[in-house]
Parts: C-alpha cells; structure tokens; sequence
C-alpha cells in the first residue's frame, strides 16, 4: 500500500509542475506578444495596402461581422465599410493616405482592444493637400477560425479637420 500511495504522490507532483510549467509558458512575455504582434503587423500591413490603393485587400483587416461607429455618421457593417473604402480608393481625382499611431494593445483570450490614432491626408490629384483628419479610436480585435486578428468592432472620434 506505501508503493502505491508514493505512485500516486509522485503522479500528482507531474501533474503540478506540468500545470507550472504550462502556466509560466502561458504567462511569459514570448507568450503575450504573440497576439500583440500579430495585430501589429494586420495594421501595418493595412495601412500599406490602403496607401496603396489596393482595392482588392482593403476589406481583409475587418470581420464579417464588423459594427463600425464614426462620430457624426450613422454605424456601418462590414459591406457599408469596404464600399466606402473601395469608392475613396477608386477616386481618381483625390488620394487617401493614412499613418498609424498605436498606442497600446491589450489581449484578453480571443479579443483585444486597440487604442490609436489613425491620421488619414486627403490630397488632390495635384498633390494639394483638402484635409488632414485626427480619427482617434478604439479598434475591438477578434481571432477569427483561421487565427488571424479582423476588426470586429470600432470607434472613432475625429477630431476637427486641419485645413
């Protein structure tokens, strides 16, 4: 009976450092920044495809299921967002640019909320500058079943336009 009490002691003291181990790989910054990193790059990686007015990709960074809430202008979906972008992308007689300011990802799980600034310059074709707009936001990321990061939910509350 001491064999098998010791057997079952030393299964237990596995099974705990096992559930150590796992809950330190879990917990680690290598971990954590997994999540942070590849939001990162679906951002960047958007900004490069909407600067380049890449039509076909422009609609890749947001979720079918998306609810898109822009101070001023009545919430859209997903079909709203990427007709909206694809017409500002078509505009041959204007160019849309937009730079990034992240200022923090934090991941719970399978959801993450994104703090930036999205800065977005519309120019003429002539290179004239119409507008500078401030869109600060919170951008509500969700994994999706093929593990990439979309945007599920946004907010922005632009600021006033810089002439």
């Amino acid at each position: 009976m001491a064999v098998s009490m010791k057997k079952e002691m030393a299964k237990r003291i596995d099974r705990a450092c096992c559930s150590a181990i796992l809950a330190i790989a879990l917990c680690s910054p290598a971990a954590i920044a997994g999540p942070s990193e590849d939001i990162r790059s679906a951002l960047d990686n958007w900004t490069k495809v909407f600067n380049s007015r890449d039509v076909g990709h422009v609609c890749d960074l947001f979720a079918g299921d998306l609810v898109a809430v822009y101070q001023g202008q009545p919430e859209r979906n997903y079909d709203a967002i990427c007709t909206l972008l694809s017409n500002s992308l078509r505009d041959r007689e204007k160019s849309y640019r937009y730079s990034l300011d992240l200022k923090e990802i934090l991941v719970s799980g399978d959801v993450a909320a994104v703090r930036l600034v999205w800065t977005l310059t519309v120019a003429r074709k002539d290179g004239g500058v119409i507008e500078t707009v401030e869109e600060p936001g919170i951008d509500i990321f969700q994994r999706q079943p093929d593990d990439a990061w979309k945007i599920a939910r946004y907010l922005a509350f632009p600021i006033a336009p810089r002439p």
